[in-house]
């Protein structure tokens, strides 16, 4: 999914309409979690929301009102508002409301603007922090297609949260959204009260990690400037690695035993050691849908931790990581009461993490173009977002617009990008086999006579190959066009010595799992007995795993026992009788 900010959004040119719903308030006052009172205790402001926007045809916009109404009605913090505090020192108040009337309007965007101007300010204006409702649904209308646009006030929603707004939406606008009753956030900041206190390790821990920093939450290690007062952000965005690199990453993560948010870390971890001679220690969210109920439930189910790594090794960054995970595991506004709360100061450093393709909730963001979208503001510190699809691994930073920042976080994100993409390099697309390291690859254009020698090279591939090269490599061009098909050789040196065909294959079945297909799987007749098939079919694994492939699946002819036996003892088994037929 694409990461992006309001500044660079990619709409089609059109009309710009937008959905006002009445809301009247209810005397029901509802819990406010430790997040949402720090949050909108900072006050009505500008550019407090988070979007995102789906291409698909809108047709019936009466439709689409119906529908948006029913995925309001169905998440309790959509359908509540907040209120100021009566008087100073005390707490805003949160209040359920009930949906009145609504109505499409078309915003005007003034001659010489740009769209995303005009949505910025449409969204800067309906959805703050006590605006009535802090949510607004917009319609950017193209000639041949429009571009939905969600948006809320981070108070109500997390990116989670806006996945399941889509896929709900979609759902309604389809007729089969389901009715089933959905947790309220509200219950969750109960049930969160009411889980056990932090242990004394815990606690010890936190009081360890904050005194280190200064008593604050951690700092950016690098010079910002002067931050007196939050200043006009830069925000960039990076294209980190495509998704043969991603997959590269996550397997090199696999051979260290570790994971690819460990291996990050570690990365991270380095960079900062080597710029700024200290260890990584930042502000790490964590979500707390800790239960499956809260897993189609829209709120903030974030709470804030630290990752605090000295040691760069992939180990030792595993380590951290665990333990961030159980320093956020306990209410923070009991953890943190000592300090009045999260003790925040200019150049707090915080790192976020979200990888789409291991998440329950899922949307076909790549054919709707989704984009994840933040808004426009001032800032005092560094927050980076790192977001893993089946398209591959993309970061947004968002740092103090200062000449020092500028040179401080982008020399830094320069390091992790690098540093990134060289582990991806080292084990992206090596193998070893036999104490022999070879080199996985895309095949090219030139490959194809050896492959199609590869593949005639057994008693029944040389009965049905051919010799005649025009059709394998109109064949190739054909697999090259398709993003789906992954023609792999393995080289050692400049010799071809395997290959095998990899087809992603979404479908329905399985509760909508994706497939990863494997076919023409063939190792070079002096090579085998050796381990290079072995080595190819992990890998053709975690190429599969990175596209977000739950299944892998193959057919081999009965005449191979050999094959069969062979696939067997990977794990393989014979459940299914496979079909073929001529056409």
């Amino acid at each position: 999914m694409r990461l992006t900010h309001v500044a660079h959004l990619r709409l089609p040119f059109g009309r710009v309409l937008g959905y006002e719903l009445q809301v009247s308030s209810t005397a029901d006052e509802l819990p406010v979690s430790f997040d949402q009172r720090r949050h909108v205790a900072a006050g009505e402001r500008p550019g407090s929301w988070m979007a995102i926007t789906l291409r698909w045809d809108v047709d019936d916009l009466d439709a689409l009102a119906t529908a948006w109404r029913r995925v309001v009605e169905r998440h309790g913090t959509l359908c509540s508002v907040f209120e100021p505090a009566e008087q100073p020192g005390t707490d805003p108040r949160l209040r359920a409301v009930t949906l009145g009337l609504g109505r499409w309007v078309e915003h005007e965007t003034a001659p010489g603007a740009r769209l995303s101007d005009a949505v910025r300010s449409i969204l800067d204006t309906h959805c703050t922090p006590y605006s009535r409702p802090a949510h607004r649904l917009c319609v950017v209308q193209g000639a041949d297609e429009a571009t939905v646009v969600i948006a809320a006030d981070h108070s109500h929603v997390d990116m989670w949260s806006l996945l399941v707004v889509a896929r709900d939406l979609r759902a309604a606008l389809d007729g089969r959204l389901d009715e089933r009753p959905v947790p309220a956030f509200a219950d969750h900041t109960v049930a969160l009260r009411e889980r056990p206190r932090a242990p004394e390790d815990v606690r010890a821990r936190w009081r360890e990690v904050l005194r280190d920093a200064g008593d604050v939450m951690p700092r950016f290690p690098l010079p910002l400037g002067d931050l007196e007062d939050p200043v006009p952000e830069r925000v960039e965005l990076r294209d980190v690695l495509d998704v043969d690199a991603s997959a590269a990453l996550s397997r090199r993560a696999r051979e260290l035993g570790v994971s690819t948010l460990a291996l990050t870390t570690s990365v991270m971890t380095a960079a900062t050691a080597d710029l700024a001679g200290t260890g990584l220690r930042a502000v790490f969210p964590v979500h707390s849908r800790y239960d499956e109920r809260w897993h189609d439930s829209v709120g903030w189910f974030i709470t804030n931790s630290v990752v605090d790594s000295a040691d760069a090794s992939p180990a030792a960054c595993a380590a951290a990581i665990k333990e961030a995970v159980r320093l956020g595991s306990y209410p923070l506004e009991d953890v943190l009461a000592p300090w009045g709360g999260m003790p925040q100061a200019p150049g707090m450093f915080a790192i976020s993490w979200l990888d789409l393709r291991r998440l329950p909730v899922r949307i076909d963001h790549l054919g709707m173009q989704a984009q994840y979208v933040s808004a426009a503001g001032r800032t005092d510190g560094v927050m980076v977002w790192f977001v893993l699809d089946e398209d591959g691994m993309r970061l947004r930073c968002r740092y103090p617009d200062t000449t020092t920042a500028r040179a401080s976080v982008r020399s830094w994100l320069d390091a992790v990008v690098h540093g990134l993409r060289r582990q991806a390099r080292r084990a992206g697309a090596e193998i070893t086999v036999a104490g022999v390291e070879m080199l996985v690859d895309r095949a090219e254009r030139t490959d194809v006579a050896t492959i199609a020698r590869l593949l005639a090279d057994d008693p029944i591939g040389a009965t049905r190959e051919s010799l005649d090269l025009r059709d394998y490599e109109e064949a190739f061009d054909a697999i090259s066009r398709d993003s789906s098909q992954f023609l792999a050789v393995v080289r050692d040196g400049e010799e071809v010595v395997a290959t095998a065909q990899l087809s992603i294959v979404p479908g329905l079945s399985r509760g909508g799992a994706t497939r990863l297909q494997i076919e023409g799987v063939r190792v070079d007749r002096h090579r085998r007995g050796r381990g290079l098939g072995s080595a190819l079919l992990e890998w053709a694994h975690e190429h599969g795993r990175a596209r977000g492939a739950r299944l892998a699946q193959l057919t081999t002819d009965v005449e191979r026992p050999e094959a069969r036996r062979f696939y067997a003892r990977h794990g393989y088994e014979a459940t299914h009788v496979g079909l073929k037929r001529t056409l």
